[in-house]
């Protein structure tokens, strides 16, 4: 499974999205900045979508799943922290 290395500024406030993927498999693994927020958003955006695997990063590696059946829906791998980071993550692509 290839993996790539990205790099972006992430600007505080609403969340941000880092990647997105539609009928696609990947992952995004994440460490730092310490006390921002990852999850993963399903659909369109509107009050039909829905949230998954939400988690607050310290130091422990985590990694956001993205499956070929749950993005039919729209995935969208997102980020909120509290003040403008520069955030380094891992893309992971896990399926054709």
């Amino acid at each position: 499974m290839p993996e790539i290395a990205r790099n972006k500024l992430v600007r505080a406030g609403g969340w941000r999205t880092l990647e997105s993927g539609w009928n696609a498999a990947f992952s995004c693994r994440f460490q730092l900045p310490r006390g921002a927020t990852v999850k993963i958003r399903y659909g369109d955006g509107s009050f039909l979508g829905w949230d998954s695997q939400q988690q607050t990063l310290d130091e422990t590696i985590r990694t956001l799943n993205v499956s070929k059946a749950a993005s039919t829906a729209y995935a969208r791998v997102q980020m909120r922290v509290q003040q403008n980071a520069d955030v380094s993550y891992v893309y992971i692509v896990t399926g054709p």
